[in-house]
């Protein structure tokens, strides 16, 4: 006892002295504890006591002995999660009892998880916790929620987030920008309206994440009720919660609105003023974001890096150049930490603002190249009309093993279209298909533009037919694609058929139009018209000039001029549309007065406008006034003339009898005439019936262009009005050799919407005996009359009723007959010809209007004849 006393004294259980004064002193021990002697019953309560503090001693070693196990295991858990060692971390926590962990080996373990991204641990260590029964309410929830977002399980994430029944603030933010970044906007501002049911208050993370949801669904009252919110709980001068606002209303295009913010910011940091920058240069307003710029300058804020970036942004939109040099040079200067997206930028604005040289040497010496880098050179030199040199640099990234994405695809094809590179488009075609970027509708969209400025509609409706999903884009490319390669009827077609699946813009409608025009369909252009009427698109410029184009070349030029009249605000466009409209109605004196209106509205003349003015002054024989022109576009505009512009000159000449002028202009050109020169000519010499002059011009004409039929045919009639008929005969034989073929001319004329054809000499028309019929009598009248055929236009070498026969069978003489069996009277006969039309049927037309007391409006391939009361608007000049 006495050495359990000694060893154990905290076990030992002392009596206390006894009260009773007669018990014997001397057995009292000075430590205040008495020992009895020794009898049997001490025995064998001292046997008892030793058992039971044996057994109490044992029960507190393994008390302490799990206690130390337990601190242990949480240390050995924490020390594997300092270590980044989440395996050995999981295996502890999966290995342990239910006793042996605590709340902080948990969240170490689920902090990892979240850290690594490991869902799968993280997903075992939840099956843990569920399984120990861990409270999870608390701090071990919010990790839980933490490590499903992270790990990107969102949907348990919710699952755990909606079990917790705290308020902390950070986690409704974090599951409500969450939903933001998977673009679950709606679900973001239902947890927002939640959490103000709940009465949590809001931080200005909070504002941040749910002004991005508002945004992004274009909820702008929305917006507003939350910035009036943030305002009454004295967020307003937080440049966070301000930032956010003022990137809500440039989103939405309330640029006002977030000027008002930014101006309102008491301590606006950097990240304000780039946000501002950035916000401007986004909406298109690149000279903003540099004024902005500017200001920031003048309050002695720090530039960074990225306000470099931002405002090199601006000045590649802008094309300011000189500020762009001096950015790269302070970027240099000041040892700013420049990264490769800085060289991109830097890149992208030289190249934007049409500095190729600085753009290549900035690319030259780029130590790391991206897509972006490759990308910028390539639509540089696009931009800049080298596409050669473009696909060359395409074909080297290749070989650099850098792989293009949609923008380079994008790009290249831009190129192979401007060169009308068909092989190398077909080539990228056949990339896209293999690296599967055909389900790009960005990439499908200009496949096919490319493939319609390279002339292959066969390629553009393939790439079309084959799109699961189509939008307006791709119907216009397409309309427009159809119209611009002649296939008007194509163009109209599908217009009828997007029309049942997709509501036309104000492109379709502008890319439609000219089909109209081609096809002279005034019943459909006015349908169209009203349509434009119906939907407000005369307000859109494309639309308004297509629109007076369209009614220029179906005839009614009075209803051009006033729907020209009423365009708000005329462009170069505009007003070269009603000059070559008046030139083509042979009305040369109206074309020169709207020209002259052009320059006195401040609108200078270009190339273009200038071959319209020629044009008109051509078609109206006024030689001098086209002489003034040529020489103004030269001397007072520094416009160097080109073939088109030569080719007017030669035409008047050659129209006005000047036909020695015109070869030795021709031989004194700075260019090199083609065959449109020479062919100007060579009508010229039909005109004035100069055979000699037109056998040498034919072999010109003949060398630069051995194909094409319809100046053999030309010359062939330049023989038979001499009848010369051997010279017809060999002429006929070189073109059968050379497997040469005509092309039939052939009219059309449009009635109640549909368009009927007439070809020359084809009888299959249902209408053909009573349309032949009329003509037969309608000559029979004008021989009474005193008009005889013209019988040198028959071209062919046969007795005069062969010669009368072939002349009744010319298209637009069966279209005009058409026209008067089945319109009302009194109506215009409206007719359109694909070759130019012949004297015979000029004289024809011009008689059968007097006849029929109707107006014959003819439009042949080079003019419009207005017939009326057997006069006709060219005055015998055509």
């Amino acid at each position: 006892m006495l050495m359990l006393a000694t060893t154990s004294p905290n076990f030992l259980s002392v009596s206390p002295l006894p009260h009773n004064d007669n018990e014997t002193k001397s057995s009292r021990p000075s430590n205040g504890c008495f020992f009895s002697k020794p009898s049997s019953r001490t025995s064998l309560l001292s046997s008892n006591l030793d058992h039971c503090c044996a057994k109490f001693r044992i029960s507190a070693l393994v008390a302490i002995s799990t206690n130390s196990e337990v601190i242990d295991k949480n240390a050995k858990i924490s020390k594997c999660c300092e270590m980044g060692n989440l395996k050995n971390a999981v295996e502890l926590v999966c290995g342990s009892q239910k006793s042996e962990l605590d709340l902080e080996g948990y969240c170490s373990v689920l902090e990892l998880c979240a850290g690594l991204k490991s869902l799968q641990d993280g997903k075992r260590v939840h099956s843990v916790i569920c399984n120990n029964g861990a409270e999870v309410d608390g701090p071990l929830g919010a990790k839980l929620v933490f490590m499903f977002v992270k790990c990107g399980d969102l949907r348990e994430a919710r699952r755990v987030f909606d079990k917790l029944s705290n308020g902390k603030v950070f986690l409704w933010n974090l599951m409500i920008n969450e939903y933001a970044k998977v673009r679950n906007f709606r679900e973001g501002i239902h947890l927002f309206r939640k959490m103000q049911e709940l009465g949590i208050q809001a931080n200005s993370y909070t504002f941040s994440c749910i002004l991005k949801c508002f945004s992004s669904l274009g909820y702008v009252r929305e917006g507003e009720w939350v910035h009036g919110y943030l305002y009454k709980l004295g967020f307003g001068s937080d440049n966070t919660v301000g930032n956010s606002l003022m990137g809500f209303y440039f989103k939405n295009r309330r640029i006002g609105s977030a000027r008002k913010v930014f101006d309102e910011l008491s301590d606006r940091d950097v990240i304000s003023w780039n946000s501002m920058i950035s916000a401007y240069v986004s909406n298109g307003l690149a000279e903003k974001g540099v004024e902005i710029f500017r200001q920031m300058l003048s309050f002695g804020v720090d530039v960074d890096l990225a306000t470099v970036i931002n405002v090199l942004m601006a000045c590649s939109d802008g094309g300011n150049l000189s500020l762009g040099r001096a950015l790269h040079s302070y970027a240099i200067k000041t040892c700013l930490d420049m990264d490769i997206m800085f060289y991109n930028n830097v890149l992208d604005m030289y190249s934007k603002c049409g500095d190729l040289s600085s753009a290549t040497q900035v690319f030259g010496k780029m130590g790391q190249r991206s897509v972006v880098s490759w990308t910028s050179m390539i639509a540089g030199y696009v931009r800049e009309g080298l596409s050669d040199e473009a696909i060359e640099l395409f074909s080297e990234m290749e070989r650099n093993d850098v792989s293009p994405d949609v923008y380079t695809i994008t790009s290249i094809l831009h190129a192979c279209a401007c060169n009308g590179s068909l092989k190398k488009g077909r080539d990228t075609h056949k990339y896209i298909r293999e690296h599967g970027m055909d389900s790009s509708l960005f990439v499908c969209n200009t496949l096919m533009d490319m493939y319609a400025k390279c002339g292959s509609m066969e390629d553009a409706h393939s790439v079309f037919s084959s799109m699961p999903v189509k939008d307006i884009v791709s119907w216009n490319t397409m309309i427009g694609g159809y119209s611009k390669n002649c296939l008007p009827n194509e163009a109209l077609k599908l217009f009828s058929e997007m029309q049942q699946k997709s509501k036309p813009d104000g492109m379709t409608i502008a890319s439609v139009l000219p089909a109209c025009a081609s096809l002279a369909a005034l019943n459909r252009g006015q349908e169209i018209h009203g349509h434009i009427l119906r939907n407000g698109y005369f307000s859109d410029q494309y639309v308004a000039n297509a629109l007076v184009d369209m009614y220029v070349k179906c005839g009614v030029l009075v209803l051009a001029r006033l729907l020209f009249d009423i365009i708000p605000i005329k462009d170069l466009i505009s007003w070269t549309v009603i000059v070559a409209g008046y030139g083509m109605h042979g009305f040369g004196s109206e074309a020169i007065t709207a020209f002259n209106e052009m320059r006195k509205s401040g609108i200078k003349p270009d190339s273009i406008s200038f071959i319209s003015i020629l044009y008109a002054c051509s078609h109206s024989g006024l030689l001098d006034e086209a002489w003034r022109f040529f020489d103004s576009m030269r001397n007072d505009y520094s416009i160097v003339p080109k073939l088109e512009h030569y080719a007017c000159i030669v035409d008047l000449l050659a129209r006005t009898g000047n036909l020695t002028k015109a070869y030795k202009f021709i031989n004194k050109m700075p260019i090199e005439p083609d065959a449109t020169i020479w062919g100007s000519l060579l009508c010229g010499c039909r005109i004035h019936h100069d055979v000699k002059l037109a056998e040498k011009v034919a072999e010109r004409v003949f060398e630069l262009e051995p194909e094409n039929t319809g100046y053999y045919v030309l010359l062939a009639n330049i023989y038979a009005e001499a009848e010369k008929w051997e010279e017809v005969k060999k002429l006929r034989e070189r073109i059968g050799r050379q497997g040469l073929k005509k092309n039939p001319g052939c009219s059309w004329i449009e009635i109640k919407g549909k368009v009927q054809i007439f070809v020359a000499g084809n009888s299959s028309h249902p209408q053909a005996t009573k349309t032949e019929s009329l003509l037969k009598r309608l000559r029979l009248k004008m021989k009474e009359e005193g008009y005889s055929p013209k019988m040198q236009y028959a071209l062919i070498n046969a007795d005069e009723m062969e010669k009368e026969v072939a002349l009744c069978g010319h298209s637009e003489k069966l279209a005009i007959a058409f026209g008067i069996l089945n319109l009302p009277p009194g109506k215009t006969i409206r007719v359109t010809k694909n070759l130019r039309v012949c004297s015979d049927c000029h004289e024809m037309a011009k008689f059968i209007s007097k006849t029929s007391r109707r107006e014959i409006v003819l439009r042949d391939s080079n003019r419009f004849h207005h017939m009326k009361d057997g006069s006709c608007s060219c005055r015998g000049f055509w």
